[in-house]
């Protein structure tokens, strides 16, 4: 017999908030039915602070992370390395870089190490600006976890701090493996 325990939770949300964890089924591994759930509660959160960016200050997340970033380094940071901070493409901090350069929340300056890097950073008017939605940001984020026992908040916030570890750990591992080959995209002679 199938343990359902789990599922009793699902049958609280309707069809338009149940996500990603609605692709979980009884049978499925408890990775998948985790996996699936971390997903479902950060896609959850994520949507309603786009939705309240967007309202507030008729911004975008990847905008206030850019502007984050930068804040976090007052000396600034050369493009390619706030590409790697965002995990995004270079020609996305170029695009996300004009953008707020021309709304004044920005500055490119020429790097005094290597002429041919530019370095991004703040203004005063940008600082100020992200300062204001930053506040913001953590009170809605302390909103939406306002109910939610602080016990069990910080138990999981300790359990998902381990699962960050365990698979930092798991994926250095497989790096130092020299037998375990890197994935790799099939060509399309071995596709079928």
């Amino acid at each position: 017999m199938t343990d359902s325990r789990p599922f009793k939770l699902l049958r609280q949300l309707d069809a338009d908030t149940i996500g990603r964890e609605g692709r979980a089924q009884s049978g499925d591994h408890s990775a998948v039915k985790l996996w699936l759930r971390l997903l479902s509660c950060s896609t959850q959160i994520e949507q309603e602070i786009r939705t309240r960016l967007r309202q507030r200050f008729a911004t975008t997340l990847p905008r206030f992370d850019y502007l984050a970033q930068l804040e976090r380094h007052p000396e600034g940071l050369r493009m390619n390395v706030l590409s790697r901070c965002l995990m995004v493409t270079g020609g996305n901090v170029t695009g996300l870089t004009d953008q707020l350069a021309a709304d004044g929340w920005v500055e490119r300056r020429a790097d005094p190490l290597d002429r041919r890097s530019l370095i991004v950073r703040l203004t005063p008017a940008g600082r100020e600006h992200f300062l204001q939605m930053a506040q913001e940001h953590e009170a809605w984020l302390v909103e939406l976890l306002a109910d939610f026992d602080p016990g069990t908040q910080h138990a999981l916030f300790v359990a998902l701090g381990q699962l960050r570890v365990h698979l930092a750990r798991k994926s250095a591992e497989k790096a130092a493996d020299p037998q375990v080959e890197p994935l790799q995209r099939p060509t399309p002679k071995d596709r079928p």
